[in-house]
């Protein structure tokens, strides 16, 4: 038997991506055969594309920063899943793809009656925003926080979990995405015609507590001007190339030299969990609470069968996604 998965066959735009039949196998020992039912499209696919990241993997590869799917074999040793399961992987690239196998170390179980596409979107984008709030710059009821880049899918989630945690919030974005974020309970403020410093500090004479920034560069450096004394920005934009990363790395431990004036934060979701596993297998499986109470409501923009995966990442590009756009798999 065989199944689809979608190929980066070189680097590029979407032309790139090609659909591959592979060959079914059993899974080896401690490994676990995954039928993928849904997976998101993110920058860091397109990143990876283009070779634009210090870590993107050689060519060929299949894209693809999480799944969540069905547990279809075991291989020798699997004791943690059991075959007919849902379950949740990050797995940085891999997921685009009908069939995955992974170790059962990297396997989360994923709640009964919770829609894939919408648990996919919490696998990378909503663990991301919940780890910044609450383990790097511990967020507490009343604070005030910038998010820059506040439409796409970590903003979203910034928003809505900054919204749960009574946090007040502003986020950057195109006029027309502005009612999005109003709807996630926070001011928005057009970049295009406005300063967003001008306009943050308009609101809030002091500066806000935490700026949170997905844009990485010049944003990062106009964020630091938005903060109050004492306050910390977050940068969670992926870096696009090793000059720099290595220069991002020493303005973050310049920034760092002077913590009354403020501190700066660099977060990477990877970084942590190939560190300690720990985090985020405590933190997923809250964030699947919250979804099954009905507390969080993913944006999703549009789902698309996977093997129209180029489609999907030329409209990412485009700029015609707001919050999460998800690749479906059908359940057989």
């Amino acid at each position: 038997m065989k199944y689809k998965s979608i190929v980066a066959t070189r680097r590029g735009g979407p032309d790139v991506l090609e659909i591959r039949e592979n060959e079914l196998r059993d899974p080896g020992a401690g490994e676990v055969r995954i039928k993928v039912l849904a997976t998101a499209v993110g920058r860091t696919d397109i990143n990876y594309r283009y070779g634009l990241s210090p870590f993107s993997p050689k060519v060929p590869f299949v894209p693809g920063y999480e799944i969540v799917g069905a547990v279809d074999a075991l291989g020798a040793g699997v004791s943690r899943v059991a075959v007919g399961e849902r379950v949740a992987a990050l797995t940085s690239y891999g997921g685009y793809t009908e069939v995955i196998y992974l170790k059962q170390e990297h396997l989360v179980p994923v709640p009964a009656g919770l829609d894939p596409a919408e648990a996919a979107t919490l696998v990378l984008n909503y663990v991301s925003a919940y780890q910044m709030l609450h383990r790097v710059a511990k967020a507490a009821a009343g604070n005030t926080a910038l998010v820059i880049g506040a439409s796409g899918g970590v903003g979203t989630a910034l928003l809505e979990l900054g919204r749960l945690a009574d946090l007040k919030m502003y986020g950057t974005a195109s006029a027309s995405k502005h009612k999005l974020v109003t709807d996630l309970g926070a001011a928005p403020i057009d970049y295009r015609s406005r300063d967003f410093v001008e306009a943050v500090r308009q609101a809030e004479p002091d500066g806000v507590d935490f700026v949170f920034d997905g844009m990485g560069g010049e944003a990062s450096d106009r964020g630091l001007k938005a903060l109050r004394r004492g306050g910390k920005l977050v940068t969670y934009a992926a870096p696009v190339g090793f000059w720099k990363l290595l220069g991002g790395i020493f303005k973050l431990i310049g920034a760092n030299l002077r913590p009354q004036v403020h501190t700066v934060a660099s977060y990477g979701i990877t970084a942590l969990y190939l560190q300690d596993k720990r985090p985020f297998m405590e933190d997923l499986p809250r964030l699947f609470d919250l979804l099954a109470a009905g507390k969080i409501h993913p944006v999703i923009s549009a789902r698309l069968p996977l093997l129209e995966a180029r489609r999907a990442n030329e409209m990412l590009e485009a700029g015609q996604v707001a919050g999460n756009l998800v690749l479906v798999c059908p359940e057989s």
